[in-house]
């Protein structure tokens, strides 16, 4: 592709994306720095996890975005006693014309953008369900490989505060969300805003920006955006640097990490800085976009240790620590 090419796409895009945006914030009020975590997932084909309190719009947001970005959308209650069929379908034996066969009745999971309500609630025999559908985007059901939605998106929600009947998420599942997105209480101008606009007669109604192919095509667009070799090495100097058997670690992740992140948070993170630039209207990613996302990306891909976290330690002042002292910025957090 011409570079004057891609230039005017990007350039195309970030206009859309901007509208987007504004469509996005007709019903879900506030919280730009939400908005823009989850448009850079979805940009970036990856899902994404929300964690907050009830009641903050997290169920409210996501389908919103569905609206706004034309996509087929699904939602899954978890609770303890669903089981992966209610998720990805199952066979059911049928009479057709006097002969009976087996006919496959799809689950919820078989749309574009999949609401996973409270998903550490459901036992891990029911998540593993979704393992092989968030990485391969598609399931196999009685020996057959079925293609998931294209693009296709898990977007989940759990609350980190009520633990009693759930299942914490395993670290391979954890891993295979894109970025952690956490939804905290809006300030006092944002609440009056949500109040005022959310009890009345009429609800706001977002208008469709987006199709389905139109973000498929943004995604692709994305993973062609050049990035400089300076973002590179700081993307892999920090992900090398949060763990703690790194030659590279500092002594503070040494005696704080128990485990840290793998490949595949520098693959998201190369991703997301992209996504972010593009959000931004830029080009190119710089070193602030790394830092922007080093938390969100990085922070459900390790851990800390028993010592640690009797200490107090915060993993997203950490991750901000080790951001700064590679040079790569103070906004991770």
């Amino acid at each position: 592709m011409a570079e004057a090419e891609m230039v005017a796409q990007i350039d195309a895009l970030g206009v859309k994306l901007a509208v987007a945006k504004t469509s996005i914030t007709k019903r879900f009020i506030g919280q730009e720095r939400v908005v823009e975590l989850c448009l850079a997932a979805l940009l970036s084909g990856g899902h994404g996890l929300l964690v907050g309190l009830p009641g903050l719009g997290k169920t409210r947001l996501v389908d919103t975005l569905g609206a706004v970005m034309g996509l087929d959308q699904r939602r899954v209650q978890f609770t303890p006693d669903l089981m992966p069929a209610d998720i990805i379908g199952s066979e059911i034996l049928d009479d057709v014309d006097g002969k009976r066969a087996f006919r496959f009745i799809e689950g919820p999971i078989f749309c574009q953008l999949l609401m996973a309500d409270e998903i550490n609630r459901a036992s891990p025999r029911t998540q593993s369900a979704l393992l092989q559908a968030m990485q391969e985007r598609e399931v196999s059901v009685a020996g057959e490989q079925r293609a998931l939605g294209d693009p296709f998106h898990v977007l989940a929600t759990q609350n980190p505060i009520e633990q009693e009947g759930t299942y914490p998420l395993p670290e391979a599942q954890l891993d295979r969300f894109l970025v952690q997105i956490d939804v905290k209480n809006p300030d006092r101008s944002t609440e009056r805003d949500i109040l005022l606009a959310t009890t009345g007669a009429e609800d706001a109604v977002s208008e469709q920006v987006f199709e389905a192919t139109e973000l498929r095509d943004a995604q692709r667009l994305v993973r062609r955006m050049p990035v400089g070799d300076a973002v590179v090495d700081a993307i892999l100097d920090l992900v090398r640097a949060c763990r703690p058997d790194e030659a590279t670690a500092s002594e503070q992740v040494r005696e704080a990490v128990a485990w840290g992140p793998g490949p595949r948070a520098a693959q998201a993170l190369m991703l997301t800085v992209r996504a972010r630039a593009l959000l931004e209207g830029r080009l190119a990613p710089s070193l602030e976009d790394v830092a922007a996302m080093a938390v969100p990306v990085i922070k459900h891909r390790m851990a800390l240790s028993f010592a640690a976290r009797a200490q107090g330690v915060a993993l997203e002042a950490l991750i901000s620590s080790v951001a700064a002292d590679l040079g790569a910025g103070s906004k991770a957090a």
